[in-house]
């Protein structure tokens, strides 16, 4: 008999096809952004979320920055409790930015939301082609223009020192006396009459102390509000130097590490020739505000400046 025997086993070929199927089937496609000019040499080597491989996805003139993840860690639900652990949080959007940063340094790059998945490279392609003209608006708009992150923090003990310099909080005669009251002091009255039966003391030292706290907390609430304005005030001059501002909410504390209230997390689009103004303002700005800790970073991908509306 001539051939081999056969084994009931598929072919090699249809073998290894069924195992990328099945591999591609536990698969998606982890978007950075998209580039416009990007030569794909500068992508060579870069190693994205995950550790992944980066490439490019080329369509309508535009390249999308691209990795293979596991579904496992990057599907709908794995990211729902993903999204939740910090240092993943941390760690991959690290790993996106740097891949965004480096594209950025070679072409105009459009950063996308961290944790932006499709199902495969065509999918990734035929999102390029339909909406093609709109990503070049958005590079269009942030070409030669980066962003800038400023951060203000008021710090504690400056809330909880004495304002010296409003009338806020009670008045010095709204405290009463922390003694008994005046008809006790002078042998007269229930108070002297109660004093010498052996009867609990006047409540006055409780209720001192009740106003005592109370006129804390509203000066701390008082400083509170005046770093915030202080702050929106730095916000309103720094938005004049630069192209759009956006405010964010005040970021979460374990993220920061910091202790302080932050009054102020912002971002600025600039052109590129009025970042040392920027700068200068922004220094100037921490300068002047007493008990207020100003932080300026970047230069930045345009993350905040992305969506249509800006």
């Amino acid at each position: 008999m001539s051939g081999a025997p056969s084994s009931g086993a598929p072919p090699v070929a249809d073998a290894v096809n069924q195992a990328d199927q099945a591999d591609q089937a536990d698969t998606a496609v982890y978007l950075y952004g998209v580039a416009r000019g990007l030569d794909p040499s500068e992508l060579r080597g870069a190693s994205g979320v995950a550790g992944a491989p980066v490439r490019g996805v080329v369509a309508g003139g535009l390249t999308a920055l691209v990795s293979t993840v596991r579904l496992a860690e990057y599907g709908e639900a794995a990211l729902r409790a993903n999204l939740e652990d910090l240092a993943w949080l941390e760690a991959t959007a690290r790993a996106h930015h740097d891949i965004v940063d480096r594209a950025a340094h070679a072409a105009p790059t459009a950063p996308v939301r961290i944790a932006t998945i499709y199902q495969d490279d065509a999918r990734v392609a035929e999102v390029l082609g339909a909406q093609a003209e709109r990503f070049r608006s958005v590079l269009d708009r942030l070409t030669g223009r980066t962003e800038w992150g400023v951060k203000a923090w008021a710090d504690p003990s400056a809330l909880d020192a004495p304002d010296t310099h409003s009338g806020g909080g009670l008045a010095p005669s709204a405290e009463p006396p922390t003694g008994p009251p005046a008809s006790a002091r002078s042998g007269s009255g229930s108070g002297s009459e109660a004093s010498r039966l052996g009867a609990e003391p006047s409540a006055g030292a409780g209720t001192a102390y009740l106003l005592r706290r109370q006129r804390e907390r509203r000066r701390r609430e008082d400083a509170g509000r005046r770093a915030a304005e202080h702050a929106g005030t730095v916000h309103e001059d720094l938005a004049g130097l630069a192209v759009a501002a956006r405010r964010h909410a005040p970021q979460d504390p374990r993220l920061s590490g910091r202790s302080g209230t932050q009054v102020l997390n912002a971002a600025y689009l600039l052109d590129d020739e009025r970042v040392d103004d920027f700068l200068a303002a922004a220094r100037s700005a921490g300068e002047r505000l007493a008990g207020v800790e100003v932080e300026v970073t970047g230069p930045w991908p345009p993350y905040s400046f992305i969506g249509e509306d800006t």
